[in-house]
């Protein structure tokens, strides 16, 4: 059996209304393009989802991780749904595509993207996350948890594929490399690295027995790519589970606490994060607080079998509801830290102006 390759690639191309909400029309249009795609054989099944005001395409294929036919597939899409964000002159129609010819894949061009080819299981449980108002580093909590934390995941000390641990690839965004990390030998380095979120991010996680891919990030931050501030990333991220990996309910564990993320309103503060439903999606609170959404699928010769809803289920009530008390505490910080981010942190590209606005006020502190 051909290998197939999940691909799940985001861009905002309009909010509805504001930064909130994803217009019917956009939806409908990717729909009906990636349709189109699969009866050509170009992808072999699709989803079309959504978090706040980004576009999620969940595609499947055969044709491997940066492909360019699927990468332009995705590219023309978010085109056309661009131009009718602008006929409806929804919030920054196009935001996130920076360029304006497609060349190879959309890397670099603006859009987020996790892919990940692998041979199917017998029974292959995938979830993705797509998440809203918030950065690339929301993943590296819940993918500690998942696969180095046997509080979370007792597979890790119960299930002998399992019992030789993981390897996390940790990108460091700042200089553009990258290290591979081993749990549970190298715990202690990989906290060193992951807590400081807005530099290391997980990339990648590979079970150890056999090199097997167990999760793939989205790591790309607009406000770099693009020199200033024109997004705020919104990552997405595929897990593989059960028979090795992590149980559904495993992958899903970490979200039941709230951590705080880098995001919401301009990208320029911290913030809990609320898992959700696709219907809940609509930060609105401050543009917030940041969301995230869990799709559930099985994956049966290369079609996706789903969408199951998780955080649709009441027993992530009580962690909405912590996530909300949070959400009074941080806001009333207002413009102090540790609710909006430090200063290099800031990517709202007023900051800078301000700066330059009072650099003749400064005068030397006399002795």
């Amino acid at each position: 059996m051909a290998k197939v390759t999940v691909s799940v690639i985001k861009a905002d191309v309009g909010g509805w209304c504001g930064h909130s909400n994803m217009h019917p029309d956009l939806i409908e249009i990717a729909d009906e393009l990636l349709e189109e795609a699969k009866e050509k054989g170009i992808i072999k099944d699709y989803f079309v989802a959504w978090c706040g005001d980004d576009l999620d395409l969940i595609m499947t294929h055969t044709k491997g991780v940066n492909n360019p036919e699927v990468h332009k597939l995705a590219w023309d899409v978010f085109n056309k749904c661009t131009e009718r964000a602008k006929e409806l002159k929804l919030y920054g129609a196009g935001q996130d595509l920076l360029v304006d010819t497609f060349s190879g894949n959309v890397k670099g061009m603006g859009p987020g993207v996790a892919e990940m080819e692998f041979e199917e299981r017998k029974s292959e449980p995938i979830i993705v996350f797509v998440a809203d108002k918030t950065a690339p580093s929301a993943w590296n909590y819940p993918l500690y948890k998942m696969f180095a934390d046997p509080f979370n995941t007792s597979g890790l000390v119960i299930d002998p594929s399992m019992r030789p641990g993981f390897t996390f690839e940790i990108l460091d965004v700042k200089k553009n490399k990258m290290i591979k990390l081993n749990a549970p030998e190298d715990l202690y380095d990989i906290l060193l690295l992951i807590g400081a979120s807005s530099r290391f991010i997980i990339k990648r996680v590979y079970r150890r027995k056999d090199n097997e891919i167990a999760a793939v990030a989205s790591v790309e931050k607009v406000n770099m790519i693009a020199g200033h501030y024109v997004g705020k990333d919104d990552p997405v991220l595929i897990v593989r589970c059960q028979s090795g990996f992590p149980a559904v309910g495993e992958a899903l564990e970490p979200f039941t606490y709230s951590h705080l993320v880098e995001g919401w309103m301009r990208g320029s503060h911290y913030g809990p994060l609320m898992p959700v439903s696709l219907e809940q999606a609509t930060p609105s609170r401050f543009d917030g607080p940041p969301r995230v959404v869990a799709l559930g699928f099985q994956i049966a010769n290369g079609e996706l079998i789903g969408p199951v809803d998780f955080f649709e289920d009441v027993a992530f009530d009580r962690v909405r509801q912590k996530c909300n008390e949070v959400a009074d505490y941080i806001r009333r910080h207002g413009p102090f830290e540790p609710h909006r981010l430090p200063l290099e942190e800031m990517e709202y590209t007023t900051l800078p102006q301000v700066l330059e606005r009072l650099k003749d006020k400064w005068v030397e502190v006399e002795e």
